[in-house]
């Protein structure tokens, strides 16, 4: 591989951003486009009177109500370094589009509530990144508002999440005491709201304020250094190597929306990030990002529409090795076809632009006319192969869907077969009447797609909602017979026409299994 290509490369890095809603993450994803120099102007995500969004939130139902729910992918350089940030839904009910897109990442920042700590989705989203390997950055976020003790803090990642923490800074003060942050990194105090001139005071050798200060009288300083030679003696080690194996955490302070403490972050961030990683095929060969000459990549998202106008579909493609060139032959290993790719795009948010070259790292996206799949490998070279499979989740609440307007059953169909290829919610039907039956993993997701069918598609939809189902699909599909269908084991075909078993509960699931021991059912993730 060219010098030129590796050098490349190894200037990638590509992250996910995963919080609890409202910890600040679409407010941090801006601040860092903003020093990329992506943005000019950050919209935070309440001002929604001014009429000014946040940059990453581009769904109209986002801005409406102030929540990803999609992940969205921005790219940005700094410092010599190419950022690839994917910045994912924080809502619950959206958690199998975010698990997906940590399939996709090199390492991920957790945003922290100081007032909050560990929050339910943040636990979540964590055991994924830990069950997968991926190096964790961690950034306490809002010190500029009364929060949580920050050796509490620390104390609350390491028994909560089971993960060793280095504080690369530690904060001086709080809410309206805040003062700044001591960075045992840098060797430094940064002071909280003051001249860019004064931003930074020295330390000395002992570790002190090098320079007379009126923050060395307050009893904020002096809790913070005795809190530093806390962590100093007792804290622990720092390590390159457990930070790439995903076993310590550095943890930052700072305040994402007076943009305090991002910057260091991101500098720091930058030096201790990983490379593009290898990736694991199905018959569990690596493809090294520079090692292995040739292009390969796979699909972890399918987004319809985003550009209303055109009715277009992006299939979103993780570069695993190699390099992109438009207009270059690429196989798709599922179905052995080879095509030119002609129209390429990369992401700011909703703003894209033509990508002629990309490489190992990149997130790029491909215009899809409905030929990908969530989960597909594409290579450019001879060989073929697959990486490993995407998690797809079992879903838990389901509904009939029908079109409110019959004449309109076209768009209708077109609009679920889209929406349902995004992956955010699965396809069923009934078996001779062939009724739509629409299953999620949360609620929310049954609302998007009832907003997105009437402004997207221009379709009324009625749900009726069926509750909440076990489904479960079946290995030997020859020995099932439709009479085995009753209305606590409904019997219906999903998307790709494999018969699954809705059971009304796990007393209908256990009582048929107890009379049909011959048929053996398995459940996704």
């Amino acid at each position: 591989m060219t010098s030129n290509l590796e050098q490349d490369i190894l200037s990638r890095r590509t992250f996910a951003i995963i919080s609890h809603p409202d910890a600040g993450k679409t407010t941090i994803t801006e601040k860092l486009l903003l020093f990329g120099g992506a943005i000019r102007d950050a919209g935070t995500v309440k001002g929604k009177k001014s009429g000014k969004f946040a940059t990453s939130d581009w769904m109209e139902i986002e801005k409406q109500r102030g929540i990803s729910v999609t992940s969205s992918v921005m790219q940005f350089d700094y410092n010599g370094a190419r950022v690839n940030i994917l910045d994912t839904p924080g809502h619950q009910d959206f958690s199998e589009d975010t698990y997906r897109t940590l399939m996709a990442v090199d390492s991920a920042v957790m945003i922290i509530d100081a007032a909050k700590g560990i929050e339910a989705q943040t636990l979540k989203l964590f055991k994924v990144c830990k069950m997968r390997g991926i190096p964790i950055f961690t950034f306490i976020n809002k010190l500029d508002r009364q929060g949580k003790e920050p050796l509490e803090l620390i104390e609350e990642l390491e028994e909560v999440l089971g993960i060793n923490a280095y504080p690369m800074n530690w904060p001086i003060g709080m809410g309206k005491e805040f003062l700044g942050i001591y960075d045992r990194y840098n060797k430094r105090i940064e002071q909280f709201r003051t001249d860019e001139g004064e931003r930074f005071l020295p330390i000395d050798e002992n570790g002190e304020l090098a320079v007379d200060h009126p923050m060395k009288v307050t009893s904020y300083y002096t809790q913070a250094m005795d809190d530093i030679m806390l962590l100093n003696e007792a804290g622990n080690d720092y390590s390159e190597e457990k930070i790439r194996r995903g076993e310590l955490t550095p943890v930052f302070f700072g305040s994402a929306l007076t943009n305090f403490g991002v910057q260091t972050f991101l500098e720091t961030y930058l030096k201790f990030a990983p490379t593009p990683q290898p990736r694991i095929t199905e018959d569990e060969q690596y493809i090294d990002p520079v090692e292995y000459g040739e292009f390969s990549g796979f699909i972890f998202k399918i987004q319809a529409n985003m550009n209303p106008a055109h009715r277009d579909r992006i299939a979103f493609v993780r570069i695993v090795s190699g390099k992109f060139e438009r207009g270059m032959n690429i196989t798709l290993s599922r179905t052995g076809k080879s095509f030119k790719v002609t129209q390429s795009t990369q992401f700011l948010a909703d703003d894209r632009e033509t990508v002629d070259e990309a490489v190992a790292g990149d997130i790029i996206g491909l215009y899809d006319t409905g030929t990908y799949q969530i989960g597909d490998t594409v290579v450019g070279g001879k060989k073929t192969f697959l990486f490993e499979k995407l998690p797809q989740f079992t879903p838990e609440l389901f509904v009939r869907v029908t079109a409110k307007n019959v004449m309109k059953s076209k768009q209708f169909h077109k609009g679920i077969l889209q929406l349902v290829q995004e992956g955010a919610i699965q396809y069923y039907k009934t078996l001779h009447t062939e009724e739509v039956i629409l299953g999620a993993v949360g609620q929310l997701q049954f609302e998007v797609f009832e907003h997105r069918m009437k402004n997207e598609y221009n379709v009324d939809v009625k749900m009726e909602p069926i509750g909440s189902k076990i489904a479960r699909w079946i290995e030997n599909e020859d020995d099932v017979k439709e009479s085995m269908s009753s209305s606590r084991s409904m019997l219906v075909k999903d998307r790709f026409d494999n018969y699954v078993f809705l059971f009304e509960n796990e007393f209908a699931m256990r009582w048929f299994a107890d009379k049909n021991e011959n048929i053996k059912l398995y459940s996704l993730l």
